[in-house]
Formats: structure tokens, C-alpha cells, sequence
């Protein structure tokens, strides 16, 4: 065989090595993409649309996200301190009607405290907590974005009534998810045949404002 033609074939075999790294590359890329969506949900499509649609970048954030809390372990609550956080949430409804914005405030605060009680970062690091709360419950967290937006944006921000109220809305469904018992904590609670025993959880159904107009504060 001639020289030529064992340059030939050698040229061949590495150009069909480097096409098949390169088709095992992108399958990897593809995979890794998919099973970011499916964890993200919701979260996955906002990332893409912040980066201006570059799914690539959108990608190494959600990764970094993911890599930094994805090995939390939500805490569990004790019944009394679950009760706690459900009287505050439902009396911030109720303020609602009077002080929408005030409501909206304490809301905003209840769910900092509430991730934090179960083992987030901290509520004065909001970003931190909202990445952890991202990974953890991708499909609730933007109601959390809306209240603490809504909260932090002055009179006259353009955060309108029927908007807070949209905000509080959306974010009961992330205080439903963090205020009721962790899956492996179901049998804490029953150290005794009544004395121990976790109270139902209440049912947070969509108050009503028909009663009166809410006014802004």
C-alpha cells in the first residue's frame, strides 16, 4: 500500500472520529438542554426570553442554579409554627381589601421568612433565595417575583390594584407548596394520638374582592 494511501485513509478515519465527538457532543448538549426544561418547567422559558433567546446562555444559568442548590433539603415545619404562617397569610388577604398595597408588603415578607424557615437562603439575599426556590419549585416561584416586584415598587411605580392582586394570587400557590408537610416528614408530627397531631391544613381558596372596591394605600 502506498503512502498516499494510508494518508488518505488516516485523514478519513480522523474526519469520521471528529464528526462522530461532534454528533455525540450536540446529542449531549440536546439532552442536557431537555432535561433542564423539564426541570425548570416555567423558569426555563424566562431565562431564555431574559437572554434575548440565546438557549445556550439561558442554559448556564439554570446549570449554575441547579448545581449550586440542588442538593438542598427543605426543613419541615412544626405545627404550631405552620399555623403561625397561615394566620399571617390569611390576614394579609383580608388587609388586602383596605391596604392592598400593605398587604402586598407583608406578603412579600411572609414568603421570605417562610423559604428561609425552610431551609433557603436567607430573605435578605432575595436573589439567592429565588434561584433556590427556582430549582426547588420551578412552577410557583414567579408568583414570589410578582409580590416582591409589587412590593418594592413605590405609589407612583404603576403596580396597580388589579395587578397586587394578580401578584397575591399567584404567589399563594409557592406559600401553599412551602407552608404544607414535606413528603419525608409525614410521621413527625404523630408522636402521640392527639396531642401531636398536625391540624389539617387550611384551604387558602381565592378571597373575594367583590365585597368591597379595594381602595390604594
Amino acid at each position: 500500500m502506498s503512502t498516499g494511501v494510508i494518508i488518505a485513509l488516516i485523514v478519513i478515519v480522523a474526519a469520521v472520529l471528529l464528526i462522530a465527538a461532534a454528533l455525540t457532543l450536540r446529542a449531549r448538549g440536546l439532552r442536557h438542554g431537555g432535561s433542564l426544561k423539564r426541570r425548570f418547567g416555567p423558569e426555563y422559558d424566562r431565562a431564555v426570553a431574559r437572554h434575548d433567546g440565546d438557549t445556550k446562555a439561558a442554559e448556564r444559568e439554570l446549570a449554575q442554579r441547579l448545581e449550586r442548590h440542588g442538593d438542598l433539603r427543605e426543613k419541615a415545619l412544626d405545627p404550631a409554627e405552620r399555623e403561625r404562617f397561615e394566620a399571617r397569610w390569611t390576614a394579609a388577604q383580608e388587609r388586602f381589601v383596605d391596604s392592598p398595597r400593605e398587604a402586598v408588603a407583608e406578603a412579600d415578607r411572609l414568603l421570605a421568612e417562610l423559604a428561609g424557615a425552610r431551609g433557603f437562603p436567607d430573605g435578605g439575599q432575595y436573589e439567592e433565595q429565588l434561584a433556590a426556590l427556582s430549582v426547588h419549585h420551578a412552577h410557583h416561584v414567579e408568583g414570589y417575583r410578582r409580590v416582591h416586584r409589587a412590593a418594592h415598587t413605590g405609589a407612583d411605580g404603576g403596580t396597580g390594584t388589579e395587578d397586587m392582586r394578580e401578584a397575591m394570587v399567584e404567589a399563594r400557590a409557592l406559600f401553599e407548596e412551602l407552608v404544607r408537610p414535606a413528603r419525608h416528614d409525614g410521621g413527625r408530627h404523630r408522636t402521640g394520638a392527639s396531642v401531636h397531631r398536625s391540624a389539617p391544613a387550611r384551604t387558602h381558596t381565592p378571597w373575594s374582592f367583590n365585597r368591597r372596591q379595594p381602595k390604594e394605600s
